[in-house]
């Protein structure tokens, strides 16, 4: 219990409430535009497509932050940051990580069998994405949009395992939003560690640009973001309460970028870890809200 303490910690589990919201926001509409809350109501299908929907996006995140960490465990421990995290103290060792990052990669292919055979077919590509991740900072500055496209398949990913497809604009939409907003916050937690990423060879926006560069990348992808919520609220045809909480949303991501400024970076973590928690929290509600209203 101990080590699965420190491995909970060492993969930040609780920040799977970044990602999760947007995966539950994909399912709703899903249920929604196929009917499926009309009633009467199927809710053993329901119940089962959350449940299952909600093991696999954790699984996912889990191998992701397991890879990410054994992969550079190197490189994090010449990092004054990263020195001290699980297995630069010796508190879990290297091999016990990537062994709990193949069983979290088999539960997640094990819940998209149970989802259906469209998304277990495209399982191989999420596998692709979760593992890479690590690897593109040492060949492309763009790893911050790999980043977001990989959360961001999470939206989709529900929607098609809700419906066995993704012909429809909606998860799309969803797909490219919640890809520009990770992509932004990103940027900003990568200002952290510029000077590590240059002295170490590794690819980043702020390294590559400077941080005055990537934090104005960062305000463009959170200004493409709010378009694309409200793409989404156009196209489903949502009632006023996500409009309303889409308005909390920019201002909460205006003030996000308050926080940040290239000479004071002291409070990125309020804005990298707060702020979003919030967001993708509110946007989710707002969307429930917005389709209670219809």
């Amino acid at each position: 219990m101990s080590r699965l303490r420190t491995f909970l910690e060492m993969i930040k589990f609780e920040h799977t409430i970044f990602a999760l919201p947007f995966a539950y926001l994909g399912m709703l509409l899903a249920w929604w535009t196929t009917g499926m809350l009309a009633a009467p109501i199927d809710w053993p299908t329901l119940i089962t497509q959350f449940v299952w929907i909600t093991v696999a996006m954790a699984a996912a995140r889990t191998a992701a932050m397991a890879f990410n960490r054994a992969i550079d465990a190197e490189i994090d421990a010449r990092n004054p940051r990263t020195a001290n995290r699980p297995i630069q103290a010796g508190r879990i060792s290297k091999r016990s990580v990537w062994m709990a990052g193949f069983v979290a990669l088999a539960v997640m292919l094990f819940a998209a069998w149970q989802l259906n055979t469209f998304v277990l077919m495209l399982s191989p590509l999420a596998v692709i994405g979760l593992v890479g991740y690590a690897y593109t900072k040492r060949f492309t500055w763009l790893c911050h949009i790999w980043l977001g496209l990989v959360d961001g398949a999470a939206a989709a990913g529900a929607w098609a395992a809700v419906t066995g497809s993704l012909a429809d604009p909606i998860p799309w939409l969803l797909w490219a939003a919640v890809t520009v907003w990770i992509a932004g916050f990103d940027l900003i937690y990568a200002c952290q560690d510029v000077e590590i990423d240059r002295r170490e060879g590794l690819k980043s926006v702020p390294a590559h640009f400077g941080i005055p560069a990537a934090l104005r990348f960062a305000q463009i992808f959170h200004i493409l973001t709010v378009i694309l919520l409200a793409a989404v609220g156009i196209v489903a045809g949502l009632g006023w309460p996500y409009w309303l909480g889409l308005v909390i949303v920019a201002g909460l991501l205006v003030y996000e970028h308050t926080l940040v400024k290239p000479t004071d970076l002291s409070k990125v973590n309020l804005a990298f870890f707060t702020m979003n928690g919030y967001i993708s929290v509110i946007t989710l509600v707002a969307t429930l809200a917005g389709l209670i209203v219809l």
